[in-house]
């Protein structure tokens, strides 16, 4: 279970996940850095809208991310599109191998952010994909959520 994550320390979102999955679990999972990724971080300079998590040998590995290269980092910048190795418990990666391997179902990031001691995690999703039947009832029920909040506002 994860905790909950204010706007003040979220460093990128993947908006589109949730428009495209349905999401059945979260983990929250550290992940390997640089100095330079880490700092680009800070500066908001990650993408995680293409990106998808594998997991290979009992390690689990974040592919299709992009953290921009630090603009004061000269020679010692790192590979924008790099595998970044995510860490989470020995349990906890066999049981997410399972639902992967025998239910078909993907692991998404959804989110990087800091905890409350400033340390970079990424919130990882299971998911399912979506048809267009789902995504189109998801709109409607937002659409229809947002008319709810109009009327009763015009009521006060």
């Amino acid at each position: 279970m994860t905790k909950k994550t204010t706007a003040d320390n979220i460093a990128c979102k993947n908006r589109k996940a949730l428009h495209r999955f349905h999401v059945i679990e979260k983990i929250e999972c550290g992940i390997v850095l640089y100095g330079t990724e880490i700092k680009s971080i800070r500066d908001r300079g990650a993408s995680i809208e293409e990106a998808y998590a594998t997991i290979v040998e009992n390690e689990v590995w974040l592919i299709g991310s992009h953290i921009a290269a630090y603009k004061f980092g000269h020679t010692c910048n790192h590979e924008p599109t790099r595998r970044r190795k995510l860490l989470a418990h020995r349990h906890q990666i066999q049981k997410l191998r399972q639902r992967v391997e025998l239910k078909g179902l993907t692991l998404v990031p959804l989110d990087i952010h800091f905890n409350e001691r400033g340390v970079a995690k990424v919130t990882l999703g299971l998911v399912q994909g979506k048809n267009v039947r789902d995504k189109r009832q998801t709109l409607k029920a937002r659409d229809d959520q947002r008319e709810m909040l109009r009327a009763t506002r015009r009521r006060r």
